[in-house]
């Protein structure tokens, strides 16, 4: 009925109860048990009280018998010999017997204590053999001899001894019966062996019923708590069960549940104003600072009323303008949302174009951009969105650009790869310079995180972006060789 293992079960609460179940089962069988015993001990005191009520009977036969033939001289009669077991079992209820001769048979007989309507004063046939028996066995030993003869509800017993005289061959018998399956004793154990079935059946019902139902409302608990959910959703509302112990844990589970979500939209709306107050102030500082540059040119353009300074002024006006267009076009591209257009992209093409179009700065600054593409399939494209890709891969050449040393190599690379037997894209942005600080690398591909004073910490977060609207992931992989920036795309969309 339970499918449970004992290493879930062993401090549970079902498995004290089973426990508990099994106690009761085993107490219930070893007190029948010993129910058994005590009646059996029972039975067998009635047969010994009963073998020793016969040989009793017999000796009193036989003391009336000695009595009898020394008053008289004559041999005594068959209405004598009644007579004399007639009295001699007067006092022994239950009790019947007589004299036997080994070559007359039964002489005498006598029941004083039968029940019936009448006097009984015919042997029994039924145990005429038996009684036959005892008394040539007693006989020819020459001692008292007493048989035994059990039956499913009784045991008879028959006791023979031999009588003195001057008559030879005759014996007393007695005779009884010890009802093993009837009577008091009986019916006292049948009533005690009934009330304990019942008591423990009914017992061992109503706990694996209420075992049964119990394991049933913790299963429903736990498929309900295990059901799959968001990670942001909330704890899942559970059902009351109806048991009173069970419904005060789900009670407390709901109301845990229902303050972990009140819990949660106050951290979430903390961590928006959080987070649009850093965005703000972020955004103050990064437009700050062109705006105090153009209006520091602009102010001594007006005060030295000289028309080349002022042409000066203005181009740097002009690129103050330029950085603050950039730095909105970015923030527009980062918080705006964009539904992807998947289409097979050549990434051979893509990559070489990528790189043309910054090969003009990198020649300024000294540097090479080597694509690299190898690792890719001839004919097969990916699924990919094409300008949102490629935006990406701008912002990771311009990052690298700005930190190689002149003289080295950024390394544009393009891979098809298998991991867990799903095919993967991998598109990896190398550069030689010093390497992305340590303190900086956990937050990189957060907005305004930066190292340069120039920068605005929107080019990697972008890239992030990208790849996580692709369901991939950008990832740092430094080594002492190179500074490499991985977007890693499934190359199927899912």
């Amino acid at each position: 009925m339970f499918n449970f293992r004992f290493e879930r079960m062993r401090n549970s609460l079902l498995a004290r109860l089973v426990a508990l179940w099994i106690a009761l089962l085993a107490s219930a069988a070893a007190t029948a048990y010993l129910l058994f015993g005590l009646y059996t001990q029972s039975t067998a005191v009635q047969i010994s009280q009963a073998e020793i009520a016969v040989g009793r009977a017999c000796r009193e036969i036989i003391d009336r018998y000695t009595v009898f033939i020394r008053k008289g001289e004559a041999v005594p009669g068959s209405e004598d010999l009644v007579g004399i077991v007639s009295r001699a079992l007067g006092a022994s209820p239950g009790i019947e017997g007589g004299i036997w001769s080994s070559a007359a048979g039964s002489i005498a007989y006598a029941f004083p204590s039968y029940e019936g309507s009448g006097p009984k004063t015919d042997l029994p046939e039924a145990e005429r053999g038996a009684i036959s028996a005892v008394n040539a066995e007693s006989l020819h030993l020459g001692r008292s001899v007493v048989n035994q003869r059990l039956s499913r509800t009784q045991a008879l017993l028959v006791q023979a001894c031999p009588l003195p005289g001057r008559e030879a061959g005759l014996t007393a018998w007695t005779m009884t019966r010890a009802h093993v399956n009837d009577g008091p004793a009986y019916t006292r154990f049948l009533a005690a062996l009934g009330f304990l079935s019942v008591a423990v059946i009914g017992a061992a019902a109503f706990l694996g019923r209420f075992l049964y139902g119990y394991s049933r409302r913790i299963a429903r608990l736990e498929a309900a708590l295990a059901a799959p959910r968001r990670e942001d959703a909330d704890l899942a509302h559970l059902e009351r069960t109806g048991e009173r112990e069970l419904d005060r844990l789900v009670d407390a589970l709901n109301a845990a549940g229902l303050r972990l979500r009140e819990a949660r939209e106050q951290a979430v709306a903390a961590e928006r104003f959080a987070v649009l107050g850093r965005l703000s102030a972020d955004i103050a500082h990064e437009i700050r600072n062109p705006i105090a540059a153009m209006r520091l040119k602009a102010e001594n353009a007006l005060a030295t009323g000289d028309p080349q300074r002022a042409e000066i002024a203005l181009r740097a006006i002009l690129g103050q303008i330029g950085r603050v267009d950039a730095l909105v076009r970015d923030l527009l591209h980062l918080t705006q949302p964009r539904t992807l257009l998947r289409e097979p992209t050549d990434l051979r093409r893509l990559l070489s174009e990528t790189a043309q179009l910054h090969e003009d700065q990198a020649r300024g600054c000294g540097l090479r951009i080597v694509v690299e593409t190898d690792g890719l399939p001839g004919a097969e494209h990916p699924h990919i969105d094409r300008p949102q890709v490629q935006r990406g891969l701008d912002n990771l050449l311009l990052n690298a650009l700005r930190h190689g040393p002149p003289g080295s190599v950024v390394t544009l690379t393009g891979r098809r790869i298998l991991r867990e037997g799903a095919a993967r894209l991998h598109l990896l942005v190398s550069d030689q310079g010093p390497g992305v600080d340590p303190a900086l690398r956990p937050q990189i591909f957060e907005p305004f995180v930066t190292g340069r004073s120039d920068g605005t910490g929107l080019g990697l977060a972008i890239v992030s972006k990208v790849a996580l609207a692709h369901r991939g992931e950008a990832r740092l992989l430094e080594s002492e060789r190179a500074t490499t920036f991985l977007l890693d795309l499934p190359w199927q969309p899912s």
